[in-house]
């Protein structure tokens, strides 16, 4: 799959900052691939955080991607850190 624009939406703002979600059945690895959020570089900031949730048509996994790079028409996220990773029960 690909970025879809209407997966990806504000959950606050403040100071400059953004706090997004996004949610798609695309790997987490798929969505850290450089140029995968071109689209929506007009929206994003580097410093900004995506909350996402991935693989959602399997295993849904949880986490978070820090924006490193968003100008010049190019968005880069550095690789997602796992959110609730194990669970011991």
């Amino acid at each position: 799959m690909a970025y879809q624009s209407k997966d990806l939406s504000v959950l606050a703002y403040a100071n400059g900052f953004t706090l997004w979600h996004y949610t798609t059945a695309d790997t987490a690895a798929s969505v850290d691939t450089a140029g995968y959020f071109n689209p929506a570089v007009d929206m994003l900031r580097a410093g900004d955080i995506i909350v996402a949730n991935v693989e959602t048509s399997g295993t849904t996994k949880g986490g978070l991607f820090f924006v490193s790079q968003a100008a010049s028409g190019v968005v880069d996220v550095n690789d997602m850190t796992q959110i609730g990773a194990t669970d011991a029960d």
